[in-house]
């Protein structure tokens, strides 16, 4: 029978996951139950995709306010300055509870316009009507009320987040200016939090030629195990979402172990190599809200061997238009077929692959599954891609 479906995309409901339970053993369980209620066909190079928080739940990966503002206290030896966080309810606000918990005078330095990921604190127009060059001034929150008040709020969560942040202030220790120039910081405090996500390993190095005291990132904080805190070894803070008024859930650890074992179970119960991923935000950015969901430090912490690397495609439309002009429709086919099969080596650089944007395989599928699980109240949380490396060749 001629194939008439190419990638599918299934949400997979699975149970209520608590800390403790086995993971793996539910993981599989869930797609060897739903394969068979949909009679789904399970195929080699079919991919799993299991959202991170899951994992983290069951490794009971959380840590406290109380715990960040320990770990604060030592490693940042005085008074210091939180270089360049997101605007975030949920990625920051606790986090900023535990710094401001330390006892510390902190200095909160924001991006301006927007965040890292873009999250806007005025309008580029106003802004530039206002004359403030983005690229040297340093706003004072005096300074910043004075140009814009309190009109800009966020656009989803109708939040002013320098009234949250100044918020979680105690004894009035949070301070809030607004710069792009990672030096700014210096004037402040010799020692540097770097809250920035994903050009943290630079602002780090550069701070300290630059006469940084200190300059660790969020990624150094709650990275090893202490007194039965959650913690890890790799991110730190990184990756973390408010899991309370108090508490904080941690990216998990031990993806690799994880994801290996999945698929082993999937092996030996279907006899099929199944490709498994562990995901988490997808690399995708709002068109209306202008947001780049990647608040994560990556897309995917830990995937099989099967999903590293990058597609190597040609473009269709574009070998259709040029090198198959003129063709009929079965002779058409048939050569973009014999092209597709004959693909040999890297097509980077090729006039056959112009277009196609080589993303790693796991960015892209992470994106797949995180848009397809959602952040709310949609209950599917394993993801099951089938026909993800079929073409228009295969058979």
């Amino acid at each position: 029978m001629t194939r008439v479906t190419g990638t599918t995309v299934r949400g997979l409901l699975a149970p209520i996951i608590r800390q403790g339970d086995d993971l793996v053993r539910i993981t599989v369980e869930t797609v060897l139950q739903a394969a068979a209620a949909e009679q789904i066909e399970l195929r080699d190079r079919d991919v799993i995709g299991i959202t991170e928080s899951l994992l983290a739940r069951a490794q009971g990966n959380y840590t406290t306010v109380e715990a960040v503002a320990e770990d604060v206290r030592r490693k940042l030896p005085g008074d210091f300055v939180v270089l360049f966080p997101i605007l975030s309810r949920n990625r920051f606000s606790v986090i900023l509870k535990g710094l401001a918990m330390s006892g510390r005078k902190i200095t909160v330095l924001l991006n301006y316009p927007s965040d890292e990921v873009g999250n806007h604190l005025m309008d580029v127009d106003e802004m530039e009507a206002h004359g403030i060059n983005p690229y040297q001034d340093v706003l004072s929150e005096a300074e910043y009320r004075d140009h814009f008040g309190h009109r800009f709020v966020h656009p989803f969560t109708g939040m002013d987040y320098i009234d949250l942040y100044k918020s979680f202030a105690i004894d009035d220790n949070i301070r809030i200016e607004l710069a792009n120039d990672y030096r700014a910081a210096l004037r402040y405090a010799p020692d540097v939090l770097v809250a920035n996500i994903h050009d943290r390993a630079r602002l780090k190095r550069k701070l300290l030629e630059a006469g940084a005291r200190t300059a660790i990132g969020l990624d150094d904080l709650m990275n090893e195990p202490r007194d039965g805190d959650g913690f890890n070894p790799e991110y730190g803070l990184l990756g973390s979402n408010q899991a309370g008024e108090s508490r904080l859930k941690l990216f998990p650890r031990d993806c690799q172990a994880f994801v290996d074992a999945v698929q082993q179970q999937l092996r030996d119960a279907t006899g099929k190599t199944i490709e498994v991923m562990v995901y988490g935000d997808g690399a995708f950015k709002d068109p209306q809200g202008k947001i780049w969901e990647l608040a994560d430090p990556l897309v995917s912490p830990g995937f099989t061997a099967g999903l590293a690397g990058t597609p190597n495609e040609i473009k269709m439309k574009y070998v259709v238009d040029n090198e198959l002009e003129g063709m009929g429709a079965a002779d058409t086919e048939e050569a973009l077929r014999a092209k597709i099969r004959a693909k040999q080596g890297s097509l980077v650089g090729q006039a056959a692959s112009l277009g196609t944007t080589p993303r790693q395989i796991t960015d892209l599928l992470g994106t797949l599954c995180d848009l397809t699980s959602g952040s709310g109240d949609k209950g599917t949380p394993i993801i099951l891609i089938q026909g993800y490396f079929d073409n228009y060749a295969s058979t």
